[in-house]
C-alpha cells in the first residue's frame, strides 16, 4: 500500500481493479447526522377555467352551386320525358364519363309517392334503372309489404344519375351538378309523400347535418318554388345498409307503416 501511495497512477488503477468507479469528494461525510431539508412545494399557478359554450346545432349541408346550365335545362323541361332527355344529354357532371348508362328513374311517374335513393351501383348502371341489384330486390319487397309496386304506385330514383366510379360516394360537387334536376323532377312528379332512401338523400334533399338515425322515423316538409303546397317528407334506411345491418329491418318495418299510414291520410296512390 506504501508503494501505491508514492504511486498515484498505480493507486488509481487499484482503485479500479478494487471496483471504485467514482471520486465522491475529498472528505468523508456521515449521512447519519444530515436532517433532510425539505423540499419547498412547487407553486402551482391555477389554470384559468375554461368557458364553456353552448354548443351550436348543426349546420345545415350547404352544397356548392350547380351549373347555371343545368338549372336552365332543368326549368326548361315540362314533363319527366323532357327532363328525361335533358338529363340524357347533360355533361356538366364529371360522373358521366365513367358510366356506362344514365339511370334515369323507374316505376310510375304518377304515382303518389316518390323515393329517392343516393347513387347508381353496377347493376343500375347496366341495366339503366334505379335499385335493380340485391338492394334493389329487398327495396322491392319493402314496398310490396305496404302494398306498393314500381309497375302501379311507386316512383323511383335518385340524387345523381350516374355510377360514381368504384360505387363511392359522390362528392358534393358531383350532388350539386344534378341537383336542379332532382328539384325539378320532384317538382314535375307532385307527389303526395316523398322518402329519402338513405342518409345521402336525406341530407342533401332536407338540408340537415344529422345522420340517417337522426333522420329516419321523423316527418319533414319539402318544399320549393315550383311545387304548390309542401310535401310531407321522410328518410328510410337505405336497403344496402339493412343488408349489412339486419337489426335494423325492425326500425325500417316501423317507418314503412307510418308511410303507409301518411298515404292513406293524403291523396290515392
Amino acid at each position: 500500500m506504501d508503494n501505491l501511495a508514492s504511486d498515484p497512477a498505480a493507486l488509481l488503477r487499484w482503485y479500479v481493479d478494487s471496483g471504485v468507479d467514482e471520486t465522491i469528494g475529498d472528505q468523508p461525510v456521515d449521512r447519519y447526522n444530515i436532517v433532510a431539508k425539505a423540499a419547498p412545494a412547487p407553486t402551482v399557478e391555477r389554470a384559468a377555467q375554461p368557458v364553456i359554450a353552448e354548443r351550436p346545432a348543426p349546420a345545415p349541408i350547404a352544397f356548392p352551386a350547380g351549373d347555371a346550365g343545368a338549372t336552365h335545362l332543368a326549368q326548361a323541361a315540362q314533363t319527366v320525358e323532357e327532363l328525361k332527355a335533358a338529363v340524357e344529354a347533360f355533361d356538366g357532371c364529371g360522373l358521366k364519363q365513367f358510366a356506362s348508362r344514365t339511370v334515369f328513374a323507374d316505376g310510375n311517374p304518377k304515382a303518389r309517392i316518390m323515393f329517392i335513393g343516393e347513387a347508381p351501383g353496377g347493376d343500375e348502371d347496366r341495366q339503366g334503372l334505379p335499385f335493380v341489384g340485391v338492394s334493389g330486390k329487398l327495396l322491392d319487397r319493402m314496398l310490396a309489404s305496404i302494398g306498393l309496386t314500381r309497375a302501379e304506385n311507386a316512383y323511383i330514383t335518385n340524387i345523381v344519375f350516374w355510377r360514381p366510379p368504384g360505387n363511392r360516394a359522390p362528392n358534393d360537387e358531383e350532388i350539386a351538378a344534378c341537383l336542379p334536376f332532382v328539384m325539378r323532377h320532384i317538382e314535375l312528379v307532385d307527389p303526395a309523400v316523398l322518402v329519402c332512401v338513405g342518409g345521402l338523400s336525406a341530407k342533401t334533399l332536407l338540408a340537415k347535418a344529422q345522420g340517417i338515425t337522426k333522420l329516419r322515423g321523423q316527418w319533414f316538409e319539402y318544399a320549393t318554388p315550383g311545387l304548390s303546397r309542401p310535401v310531407p317528407t321522410t328518410a328510410l334506411f337505405h336497403p344496402a345498409y339493412l343488408l349489412r345491418s339486419p337489426q335494423q329491418k325492425r326500425y325500417a318495418w316501423r317507418d314503412l307503416l307510418a308511410i303507409r299510414q301518411k298515404l292513406n291520410g293524403s291523396a290515392p296512390v
